[in-house]
């Protein structure tokens, strides 16, 4: 399995970013898909994942202002970020769980077996 972010850059607070993950190597359909990130200094968190029924999950800090999708016709991840603030600067990475998705434990880094490069967002 791979997976390859793009769609990061540098923004204003209260700016748009679309983040992209494109994936390779496994039936998308049968995964829990999800973006985390981390930031300076911080431990890795999770921002919002999707099942293959299209169930989400949000963080608090993010709900509201970010919306995951997916295509599975191209095998990607979505991560359309509006009203970015500067304590969203982070490195994103997308994550891929064999199982569903848990609504109990998903923001645990340790339940995802694949993992991205990442992409880097700046708010200034």
């Amino acid at each position: 399995v791979q997976l390859v972010e793009s769609g990061g850059g540098s923004v204003q607070a209260g700016g748009s970013l679309k983040l992209a993950c494109a994936a390779s190597g496994y039936t998308q359909s049968n995964r829990c898909m999800g973006w985390f990130r981390q930031g300076p200094g911080k431990e890795r968190e999770g921002v919002a994942v999707v099942d293959r029924n299209g169930m989400t999950l949000y963080a608090d800090s993010v709900r509201g202002r970010f919306i995951i999708s997916k295509d599975n016709a191209k095998n990607s991840l979505y991560l359309q970020m509006n009203n970015l603030k500067p304590d969203d600067t982070a490195t994103y990475y997308c994550a891929v769980d064999r199982a569903s998705c848990s609504s109990r434990l998903w923001q645990s880094p340790d339940l995802y077996q694949f993992w991205g490069q990442g992409t880097q967002v700046t708010v200034s």
